[in-house]
């Protein structure tokens, strides 16, 4: 999951969007995206699919499993 923590970190940075904003878009709280950002927690389906929609990307992209 090395690879999911970059790319959501990269993709929110993109954005130019603060954790707390990234939260509200997608519907699960500050804490939630810090961990998955940090590692300290794994990300169900329903997050992966969440974030793909809306970043626009694949779910194997975002894991890490494609560029």
């Amino acid at each position: 999951m090395e690879k999911f923590r970059e790319r959501l970190k990269e993709l929110r940075l993109e954005k130019h969007l603060s954790q707390h904003q990234l939260a509200k878009q997608v519907g699960y709280g500050q804490a939630s995206i810090a961990q998955w950002e940090t590692g300290a927690r794994t990300p169900s389906a329903a997050v992966i699919v969440a974030l793909t929609k809306f970043y626009g990307c694949t779910a194997g992209y975002l894991l890490g499993l494609e560029d």
